[in-house]
């Protein structure tokens, strides 16, 4: 029975991807897609999502409609952002012969099934944010180059699995290790194009936060976010956290040549304190990017929403950071001259969406801007104005709500 319920969900998908994609994501009117310079997202519906945003088709490329973080801390699978960046993805896959290697500079290589790594050390849980390094892109001015993000290429989930370094210590990392990297099942169309791989410094992989997860929110990993295998780095952005896992090297130099374009061309920030340039001009060096920003949102409230003066308001939103965790929450509903702490909710730990609320009244009928800022542990702060790099990456400004108090 395990097997033919594995083989019908890759089957399930199959059968539905099977016609030409455009035609599966047909539009759903709702009221809650997205408009850029770039023209409407509609939203659409694929296998095993609810309706999503549409940002690419092939490869897919689904953003989460923003009301869905209020719905609560953690985002369910159903309405989890997809991103692929190569359009051969895999359609179905048989977790009876799927298998994963550990190679290159390891004392001995392993070719691990499924039920193999779910037996190899004592699984662990982990509540983390995946955020796209491009979430809220579309917001840059001036425009940038690259898919035009809202904010909804970003989620949290529990995320369960075996820790990576319990992986390496059994292949047993040789003497020179430099960095480990990864590879997943999907392969790029044209043979110009570079392989998606990605790479971490040794001593991050064999530290206790990365794993490689089977299970998000109690249920296997999503076909379209990874199934049956995915590459969870808390704290990290989601260019790092590889689908279909089924490569593992273990190297003894920087990751390089043509396999190493998302590691050595694409995915890097101007190497500065700020991480920006003045538009226009090209940064003299560059690094890639690697940990979540600070940053937090207003949910119950949405730009251009009518309230009532006088009356009371529940403003609720979430907050996350790199791993730092969040220390303070402050609301601003006048534009920034004042500011008032929120209350913050359960702590879900150091890498997940940490919701805050605030009880508040508008006594005055006009226009209103609610402005939202979050501090961490460390003391860092979000920026009053976003900082520009050529990507668009890494934003964090404190987030502004137009409304309107009738």
């Amino acid at each position: 029975m395990g097997s033919r319920r594995r083989f019908l969900k890759g089957l399930g998908l199959m059968g539905a991807m099977g016609v030409p994609l455009a035609s599966l994501a047909a539009a759903i009117d709702t009221g809650e897609g997205v408009t850029f310079a770039d023209g409407p997202r509609p939203l659409v519906r694929y296998p095993g999502k609810r309706p999503l945003i549409r940002v690419t088709t092939r490869p897919p490329h689904l953003e989460t409609p923003f009301g869905v973080f209020n719905e609560g801390p953690i985002t369910s699978n159903d309405a989890f952002f997809v991103r692929y960046h190569l359009a051969n993805i895999p359609l179905s896959i048989d977790t009876d012969t799927y298998r994963v290697s550990v190679k290159g500079l390891v004392k001995t290589p392993l070719n691990l099934s499924l039920k193999d790594l779910k037996t190899l050390a004592d699984p662990v849980e982990v509540i983390a944010v995946n955020q796209c390094s491009g979430n809220s892109r579309g917001f840059s001015s001036p425009r940038v180059f690259g898919s035009q993000l809202a904010n909804g290429s970003m989620g949290n989930a529990r995320w369960f699995g075996v820790p990576l370094h319990k992986v390496l210590e059994k292949a047993g990392v040789a003497p020179g290790a430099r960095q480990v990297t990864f590879n997943g099942l999907d392969t790029p169309v044209l043979p110009t194009t570079p392989d998606f791989r990605k790479a971490l410094e040794i001593e991050h992989a064999l530290s206790p936060e990365p794993l490689l997860a089977w299970s998000m929110n109690g249920q296997d990993i999503p076909f379209l976010n990874g199934y049956p295998l995915k590459l969870v780095v808390p704290g990290y952005f989601g260019t790092y956290w590889v689908k279909h896992v089924t490569e593992i090297e273990v190297i003894d130099h920087p990751f390089d040549g043509q396999d190493a374009f998302f590691m050595k061309s694409a995915y890097r920030l101007p190497d500065n304190d700020c991480n920006c340039i003045a538009p226009g001009t090209v940064p003299e060096k560059t690094r890639p990017i690697s940990t979540l920003a600070v940053r937090s949102f207003l949910t119950s409230v949405r730009n251009g929403d009518v309230l009532r003066a006088g009356a009371h308001v529940e403003l609720k939103g979430i907050a996350f950071d790199g791993g730092a965790g969040i220390k303070s929450v402050d609301v601003s509903i006048d534009g920034g001259r004042s500011w008032k702490p929120a209350t913050l909710g359960r702590d879900l730990g150091r890498f997940s969406f940490r919701e805050w609320r605030l009880p508040t009244r508008f006594e005055q009928r006009g226009a209103a801007v609610v402005q939202i800022r979050a501090r961490n542990q460390k003391g860092e702060v979000q920026p009053e104005r976003a900082d520009w790099n050529p990507a668009g990456y890494r934003r964090n400004v404190i987030e502004s709500t137009a409304v309107t108090i009738s």
